[in-house]
């Protein structure tokens, strides 16, 4: 063919492209033979042409596609358009995707070399959304300090300092002074046995005493514990009948009460036990005066009066000289001089016998009071009720008391 024909360059550079790939053999798996001749340069340049052309189409695409892209991510101004231009090309269903399903159409050789282009484009898309989004939460970052600006020279908000519950510190209070004078702290369970809370304690069944004290019943057996007693009849049969006892017994208690300024339905109780050889009354006024003249001051006076508790024989009361009007008579003391505090006695023989104790050889005294009621008294709290309303603007009255 004449050089100066038209088209021979084109023609000529065609035909090297043949003979290159002939000569390397790619005819062998890509093209079908026989193929002579011109029949067979006519149709091996097709081929040529063809696989040329779609790649050639492809690299466009791509192209396209990172550069359409790339503008729209520096233009982004929210995560959300970062996330839906993110959908858009790179997901399941983007234009990148769409492009990379037609590779299949293409050669062997072709392949890889459009492979690694996509991989390119995608790499770069994704640093680029990575860079756009971080620059967008240092934008949004900078406005929310800008927003929020703190005066660092303002004073702080001062600390609220937590403090005890009065009850508890009365109740560690009434604690600290009978430990001593050598007494030990006892607990027991608050769901008690019909037997511990009444049978023990000289409180047979069907006993008139019993109507002193409403019970709520879990089953005929099970009930609320109505005072902490019950710890002390559990505490002498554990020492066998033949150890001194010397124990306070502080826990939570419960009584069918409707409440009121004085009455609970649950309330705290601390009862106290002393058992010993040649144990008197004596010594119960002993302990009680220096309970009282510690708990309220050295100038308070105690006196018994006559009661009647079916644990204790002889029973009393116990009376403290009313700090208001120094025993002369107010409202507070409705006139009388004196406020009640807490019951005691001598325990009862029975009591000592069922709990294997011999009261021929053993005598003691115990006690019983109720915190809620010694608080009352001593900071001059009028209703019951306020220690368990939960009012931080009567509670925090008492935190340095």
């Amino acid at each position: 063919m004449s050089k100066g024909i038209p088209g021979y360059s084109r023609y000529r550079n065609e035909v090297d492209t043949l003979e290159t790939l002939y000569e390397l053999g790619w005819y062998r798996e890509n093209m079908p033979r026989p193929l002579l001749g011109g029949g067979f340069l006519y149709c091996f340049l097709s081929y040529v042409r063809m696989n040329k052309g779609g790649n050639k189409k492809m690299k466009e695409q791509l192209k396209m596609i990172e550069q359409e892209a790339l503008e729209k991510i520096l233009q982004a101004k929210t995560t959300k358009e970062l996330q839906d231009i993110k959908v858009t090309y790179l997901g399941k269903k983007g234009s990148l995707t769409s492009v990379l399903r037609g590779m299949g159409k293409l050669s062997k050789e072709e392949r890889p070399v459009i492979g690694e282009l996509a991989n390119k484009v995608r790499e770069r898309l994704t640093l680029s959304l990575e860079e756009q989004l971080e620059k967008l939460e240092e934008m949004a970052l900078e406005e929310q300090l800008e927003k929020e600006t703190i005066d660092v020279t303002l004073p702080g908000r001062p600390v609220r300092l937590g403090g005890q519950h009065l009850l508890t510190k009365v109740i560690e209070e009434i604690e600290d002074l009978f430990i001593g004078m050598g007494f030990e702290i006892r607990e027991g369970p608050e769901v008690e046995t019909d037997y511990f809370n009444f049978e023990a304690l000289n409180l047979p069944k069907n006993h008139p005493a019993r109507e002193m004290q409403d019970t709520f019943f879990i089953t005929k057996e099970l009930l609320m514990r109505t005072q902490t007693s019950p710890v002390q009849a559990r505490t002498m049969l554990e020492y066998g009948g033949n150890k001194p006892v010397k124990m306070i017994s502080p826990g939570k208690v419960y009584r069918r009460d409707t409440d009121d300024a004085t009455h609970s339905h649950q309330f705290t109780q601390i009862e106290g036990l002393y058992v010993d050889k040649d144990v008197k009354m004596s010594d119960l006024k002993g302990v009680l005066d220096v309970f009282t003249k510690k708990m309220y001051g050295s100038d308070r006076k105690i006196r018994f009066r006559p009661s009647f508790f079916p644990f204790t024989e002889p029973s009393v009361e116990i009376d403290i000289s009313c700090k208001a009007c120094e025993g002369k008579g107010c409202s507070i003391c409705k006139g009388s001089g004196w406020i009640e505090i807490l019951g005691a006695g001598m325990v009862h023989p029975n009591v000592l016998s069922m709990a294997g104790y011999d009261p021929k050889v053993y005598s003691g005294f115990a006690f019983g009071m109720g915190p809620e009621r010694i608080a009352m008294l001593k900071y001059g709290i009028k209703d019951i009720r306020q220690f368990y309303t939960n009012d931080i603007r009567f509670l925090t009255q008492y935190h340095n008391a």
